[in-house]
This record gives structure tokens, C-alpha cells and sequence, in this order.
């Protein structure tokens, strides 16, 4: 019996990258999954066929991100699909994008986008979440790194800060319902959005070369460390930002 049998997990932006290896993780630890998608339905249908296909439970649910009462329509879609059920254990706010611009080229309308979809989405997606979450539940928000400089994708650091610094203050909050709050930072991750990238030799020498592991991580690496925060293994942590880089710049300290 896996760890998380009898639990309900919803990963938003679950079927693509981090958020599909984090929804196949939790479905073979035994969870049901709700993968949330916003765009791309062929996606998380393609997540959902997989997890069954290994055995586990799972249903897509759709809603967009970023938008005006995106939140409330997420748990609309959660609550009108068949197989949901009344409580939820585990909320992993995986869902993000990111604006690249400098401080010089970002205008408010894309300041605006950055921080809605990265901070705001994930902060009314607790909140409306809640009165589901179960009293010793696990949050999980999938941000960033603080570790490195990007002025490429300044509004997006900005917004992904926010959701570190919303982490550790609502671990306060609600601590007496024994719900855990954690964040993890992914590094330089191998996943298809990023596959362009990475696909110029040049480019994943210089990156892999910023780990202490000389390599590029997998979405598989990143949803072990989730897995890890919404299990019962780890009711002592929160309030806590985990690193799951593969030690990123700790070569060049």
C-alpha cells in the first residue's frame, strides 16, 4: 500500500513537465490526482492515461490561470467533475510561467501577467481551498531558486519571491490545523518546455556546468522532493523553501 492510499491530491499545471512527473509521483504513491490544466487539454489527458495505465487514479480538470476569479473556476471545475472528493489532502501549486524581460522592456501589463499567474493564482488558490483541505493536510508551491541573479525574467523572480515569503507565513497560520506549507526550488530542469533550450550543446554545457553534478535535472528529481513534503514522512517540516537544483552554484563558491 503506498504511503498516500486513501489521499486526494490536486497539482495545478500537472499535465506538462514538473507538474506531470509530481502528479504521476503522488498517483503511485496512491493518491488520487487532480490534474488541473489550463490550455493544453491533450496534455493532461495524455498524464491522466499514463497514471492509469500504471495503476493509479486520476482526472483532469480545466481552468485558466492568471485570469480575473481564476481560483473560484478551478474549484468549480474541481467540485463538478465526478470523481472528486469533498476533502482534499494535498494542494500542489505547480502552475507557473515565465515573463522574460528585463526591468527595461517589462511594462505593467506584463509585470501585471507575471505576478498574476506566479503569486496571486497560487494565494486565492489556497484561500478558496481551504474549507476543502483536510486538518493535517500537506501545500506545496512549486517557485524558484533565490540563489541566482536572473534580470531576464526580473517580474517573474519578483512574483516567485512572493510565493516563498507567502509559504513561510502561512506555515504560521495554519499550523494549528497541522497543515504543512513548504516550497521547492527547481533548478535547470529537463522538460519539454524547455527542450529548445537545452537542445543547443553550448547552452546545456554552460547550464549543467552550474550544478556540482555537471548535469541538468529531471522533472522525476524535482517531484521526488514534493512527494517527500506531501507525505506523512514530513509532518516536522514547514515554513521551509527546499533547494532541489543539484547544487546549484555551490562549484563556484
Amino acid at each position: 500500500m503506498g504511503v498516500l492510499e486513501g489521499k486526494t491530491a490536486l497539482v495545478t499545471g500537472g499535465g506538462r513537465g514538473i507538474g506531470r512527473a509530481v502528479a504521476e509521483r503522488l498517483a503511485r504513491d496512491g493518491a488520487l490526482v487532480a490534474v488541473h490544466y489550463g490550455r493544453d487539454e491533450a496534455a493532461a489527458g495524455a498524464t491522466v492515461a499514463a497514471i492509469a495505465a500504471a495503476g493509479g487514479r486520476a482526472f483532469a480538470i480545466n481552468a485558466e490561470l492568471g485570469v480575473p476569479g481564476d481560483a473560484r473556476a478551478l474549484w468549480a471545475a474541481y467540485a463538478a467533475h465526478p470523481d472528486h472528493t469533498e476533502e482534499v489532502d494535498i494542494l500542489v501549486n505547480n502552475a507557473g510561467a515565465a515573463t522574460f524581460a528585463g526591468i527595461g522592456d517589462t511594462d505593467e501589463e506584463m509585470y501585471d501577467r507575471a505576478h498574476a499567474l506566479n503569486a496571486k493564482a497560487p494565494f486565492f488558490v489556497i484561500k478558496y481551498g481551504l474549507e476543502r483541505l483536510r486538518d493535517g493536510g500537506r501545500i506545496v508551491n512549486v517557485t524558484g531558486t533565490p540563489k541566482i541573479a536572473l534580470p531576464a525574467i526580473l517580474a517573474t523572480v519578483m512574483a516567485k519571491g512572493a510565493a516563498n515569503a507567502l509559504t513561510r507565513s502561512l506555515a504560521a497560520e495554519l499550523a494549528p490545523r497541522g497543515i504543512t506549507v513548504n516550497s521547492v526550488g527547481p533548478g535547470i530542469t529537463e522538460t519539454d518546455l524547455n527542450a529548445d533550450l537545452l537542445a543547443d550543446g553550448a547552452t546545456r554545457a554552460h547550464l549543467a556546468a552550474r550544478s556540482v553534478f555537471h548535469r541538468v535535472g529531471t522533472a522525476q528529481e524535482v517531484a521526488d522532493v514534493v512527494a517527500f513534503l506531501a507525505s506523512p514522512d514530513s509532518r516536522w517540516v514547514t515554513g521551509q523553501h527546499m533547494d532541489a537544483t543539484g547544487g546549484l552554484q555551490l562549484a563556484l563558491v
